[in-house]
């Protein structure tokens, strides 16, 4: 987190290495502090920093980890992330999809096995996270905003679990895990919203300052279909 809100906070070391008044000896600062180097490493990016995965990796991932998706009895998904697999379908998302394998999991569900196991998981779990370029594989964890490792993420996946009354853990039919959902989660304003925060904080993220004023259009239009599709009233 530190070097990305570095990269998008700080334009510039003037008045943190180097000052345009010198008033004492001491304040002098870092002779190298007007000569460009900062800007220029800026320029870079944070991906000169700290490389991204892979695409060939991201690639192997998703192949290996659809395979095992398709031939399983049992899934294992961080909570809210089946909020995100709703608002994609809502908003026209299917298979193939690079970054994740949540419309793999609905496609699967639709066609195939309805009543398949869903195991609620901690953090980015392989199964369906492992193609995500905002993945760590090291520490099975994401680092989308701002590199600080999911904590908003990681607060909507308790939130989830608290209405809807489940645990980490906690084993479900596809089916009847959807219509739970449906029946307690209308929108996803109540999961998702993050009030009361800005960048750089750990807790801001994009999805969370659009969930303030209302939830996602496209959750409420993937649960209005989802519910038509699977039979549920």
């Amino acid at each position: 987190m530190a070097f990305g809100a570095l990269v998008k906070h700080v334009p510039s070391v003037s008045g943190i290495c180097g000052y345009d008044i010198v008033t004492a000896d001491g304040w002098k600062g870092c002779a190298n502090a007007k000569r460009g180097f900062y800007e220029k490493g800026l320029k870079k990016g944070i991906n000169a920093i700290i490389p991204p995965r892979g695409e060939e990796e991201m690639e192997r991932e998703k192949q290996r980890s659809v395979k095992a998706l398709l031939a399983a009895e049992e899934v294992t998904i961080r909570p809210h992330i089946l909020l995100c697999a709703v608002c994609q379908y809502g908003g026209g998302v299917r298979p193939p999809f690079k970054p994740d394998n949540l419309p793999d999991l609905l496609q699967l569900i639709l066609t195939a096995k309805p009543e398949i196991r869903i195991t609620m998981a901690r953090s980015a779990d392989w199964m369906m996270c492992a193609p995500c370029p905002a993945r760590v594989p090291e520490l099975n964890a994401c680092v989308n905003v701002l590199g600080s490792g999911g904590l908003s993420n990681e607060k909507r996946d308790l939130d989830m679990l608290q209405v809807l009354g489940l645990q980490f853990g906690s084993s479900m039919g596809a089916r009847d895990l959807l219509r739970l959902i449906f029946e307690r989660i209308p929108t996803t304003q109540d999961i998702c919203k993050r009030e009361g925060s800005v960048s750089p904080s750990v807790w801001w993220d994009g999805c969370g300052e659009s969930n303030i004023t209302k939830g996602n259009e496209n959750y409420e239009k993937g649960r209005r279909e989802l519910m038509a599709e699977l039979g549920i009233a």
